[in-house]
């Protein structure tokens, strides 16, 4: 049986379905619990929450880690350094995700509002991000050059800072915020940050249609959107099912974060299919090494061979 309730600019159903980080801020001065969770786990002393999504986040942080380093190895890219800033902000993202959810950061910490709304800043940061490296291959600017950085950097920060207040106002109750009708949150959540992903599907498939012969590309597109969309599905829809089947092993979070890391796995996979390295002027450690190595035994081979023959 599905348990799932949709209330607009309410965090109400959702809470009750999946156990997001604003939650304990929500609705009520105690916040609002799932109908059903991942059972907690006891280890040295200490109570670890969501166990199962605490190590999907750390393989997602590995996995991040390894994109970066495979977006780096691309000298020549175009893209390049707009798209780390987006791996980056999402591992940040991650990392704080892991502190909130697995409790390391208690709930009853003073502490817990200002690390959710940063959290918060973070989700809507990392959705801007990618929407503006989805016009870099667009070259309303080059790419790699001061202004394409920067703007990035500053107009990511300012949302960032604006989600982060909006959050931090909505759990204080100052001014028209509050926390038991946090309308102005929801929008940003829900609206805002799909209106960013959508906005930068749409562009790819059309920078994919109009400037690039091959058509495989869209292949990528097509994946990551499925894995986001489950993703969601899982979490808001059947999360309080699948933790009932799952005997309270696992629910929707645990789901919804391996759907997460395979629609960004998705989009470096994209990003690497649309970008070609011009290899003439690409700068490659080990290869010049090995380069450089075998001119030496070439010289060496033929001083080798001149002497034997001045000995004849």
């Amino acid at each position: 049986m599905i348990q799932f309730k949709f209330q607009p600019f309410k965090f109400d159903g959702i809470c009750q379905t999946v156990a997001l980080t604003l939650c304990p801020l929500m609705g009520k001065f105690d916040g609002i619990e799932p109908v059903c969770y991942s059972r907690n786990v006891e280890m040295a002393g200490f109570l670890v929450f969501q166990p199962a999504t605490l190590i999907m986040n750390l393989i997602t942080l590995c996995m991040t880690g390894v994109m970066v380093y495979h977006v780096r190895t691309k000298y020549t890219a175009v893209g390049r350094k707009e798209i780390i800033m987006f791996f980056q902000l999402y591992s940040v993202t991650v990392f704080l995700e892991m502190l909130l959810v697995a409790n390391i950061i208690p709930t009853a910490s003073v502490l817990y509002p200002f690390f959710t709304a940063v959290h918060l800043g973070l989700i809507s940061a990392s959705f801007w991000c990618l929407l503006l490296n989805g016009f870099v291959g667009f070259q309303l600017a080059e790419d790699g050059t001061a202004i394409s950085l920067w703007s990035i950097r500053i107009s990511t920060f300012l949302v960032f800072f604006i989600v982060g207040f909006i959050a931090m106002a909505t759990f204080n109750n100052i001014g028209p915020f509050r926390y038991t009708s946090p309308g102005a949150l929801w929008v940003i959540y829900f609206l805002v940050n799909g209106s960013m992903f959508l906005i930068y599907t749409i562009s790819q498939v059309i920078l994919v249609i109009y400037t690039l012969d091959d058509r495989w590309p869209l292949g990528d597109i097509v994946f990551g959107v499925l894995f986001y969309v489950s993703g969601i599905v899982v979490m808001y829809i059947f999360s309080v099912t699948l933790c009932e089947e799952m005997k309270h092993y696992l629910d929707g979070l645990f789901f919804g974060s391996l759907c997460n890391l395979l629609a960004v796995m998705m989009v470096y996979k994209y990003w690497d299919s649309i970008t070609k390295e011009d290899l003439e002027f690409s700068i490659d450690s080990k290869y010049q090494n090995w380069e450089i190595q075998a001119l030496l035994n070439n010289d060496e081979n033929n001083s080798n061979g001149s002497h034997k023959v001045q000995i004849q």
